[in-house]
């Protein structure tokens, strides 16, 4: 089961799957599997391949649990029961609303139903119909269609609109149920993204999640796609939001990362040239999502988003033992930008951890020198 998180990117610079790493004076090289210089991530306690979560950026058990029992039962109950108890400002609440519509939206598709077959995600309909004033039922429900919008049909279609539409509809239903609810207006960030709202509607709009929910990393995370070059503003325009936003983060604030998430939008598909990850604008992306990092809550829900991208940038930046130092706190999950722009979220993970253990020993480290 695959939860998919609702933010695009540009596609990774390409590298070969799984390449197995060994040192030699510093230098890191491909070497056969097996062959007794090769890095092995197993030795510093990381997970197989096999065994990564590609569901979430990092664990909530109780959110696993009432998946399994709402897609074991095809009972809603539970998921209404979390919701409610979730603060509502919160992070925490974005993430579980998104991954209840993604698991909805994932059962669809496996099972798009037929004449003797239910439809997969029968239990958000179910919970929709016979709890009609349920904020969070309809929160889902309208997340679920941002989804199918954009799983489904293809930006500027009828049919795509059409889906956009009703979530847009339903976002206005969610916040009438919910008036101090930022999440109906997160949600219709990306509707406004997909159905190309001015700039006048969507600064009207960005003001009512300021006026709920001011230092919301998600919401904020969300509002940057629709200033995105590919989108409906610039590389210029993405950056002076995402730098306003850290300048004004309060003390412990992820929102000091999300240059570094401005960056990552509007990477280069081809590089050429050699010091782009070692250039000033990457350098100073990453030391403020480091600084956010060691200033936030070590339960903040959005942490380990922030460091599954600064492995990403770490690696490549060959900062190879701050990339471990990132790695021993979000190994085992890789729900996250950008490994979930691949088709293959582990392996593609797999790929960046093998390269800062290798980069790590070919530099005098080992699984005793690192700290935990």
């Amino acid at each position: 089961m695959e939860i998919v998180w609702a933010l695009a990117a540009l596609a990774l610079l390409g590298v070969v799957l799984l390449p197995i790493l060994r040192r030699r004076r510093g230098v890191i090289e491909q070497v056969p599997p097996g062959h007794p210089d090769a890095a092995d991530p197993a030795a510093y306690g990381f997970v197989p391949e096999e065994e990564l979560d590609v569901r979430m950026p990092g664990p909530d058990k109780d959110l696993l649990d009432v998946l399994d029992l709402v897609q074991r039962t095809q009972d809603y109950r539970a998921a209404a029961q979390l919701l409610a108890g979730t603060e509502k400002e919160g992070e925490l609440r974005w993430q579980r609303v998104q991954a209840f519509a993604g698991a909805a939206a994932l059962e669809l598709q496996q099972r798009p139903g037929g004449v003797h077959e239910t439809p997969g995600g029968q239990w958000l309909r179910v919970w929709r119909a016979e709890a009609p004033k349920d904020p969070g039922a309809a929160a889902v429900q309208a997340e679920f269609l941002v989804q199918q919008a954009w799983r489904t049909s293809t930006p500027g279609t009828d049919e795509f609109r059409i889906i956009m539409e009703e979530a847009r509809e339903t976002c206005g239903q969610a916040a009438l149920l919910a008036p101090g609810d930022p999440i109906p207006y997160i949600i219709e960030l990306a509707v406004a993204r997909g159905l190309g709202y001015s700039r006048p509607e969507f600064e009207q709009l960005w003001l009512k999640i300021l006026d709920r929910a001011p230092h919301h990393m998600g919401a904020h995370l969300a509002a940057l796609h629709y200033w995105c070059e590919k989108w409906h503003g610039s590389r210029e325009l993405a950056m002076e939001f995402a730098q306003a936003a850290a300048a004004r983060a309060p003390r412990g604030s992820l929102l000091a990362a999300l240059p570094l998430f401005a960056v990552f939008e509007h990477l280069p598909e081809v590089n050429l040239v050699r010091g782009f990850y070692h250039s000033e604008v990457v350098t100073k992306a990453i030391h403020g999502a480091l600084h956010a990092v060691h200033s936030a809550r070590a339960n903040d829900p959005v942490l380990a988003h922030v460091r599954h991208l600064l492995v990403f940038f770490l690696v490549r930046a060959e900062r190879w033992g701050e990339a471990m130092q990132q790695l021993v706190h979000v190994d085992g999950h890789v729900g996250a930008l950008p490994w979930t722009l691949s088709p293959d979220p582990a392996a593609e993970f797999a790929v960046h951890r093998a390269l800062a253990v290798a980069g790590y020993e070919a530099n005098g480290g080992s699984p005793a020198t690192l700290q935990r």
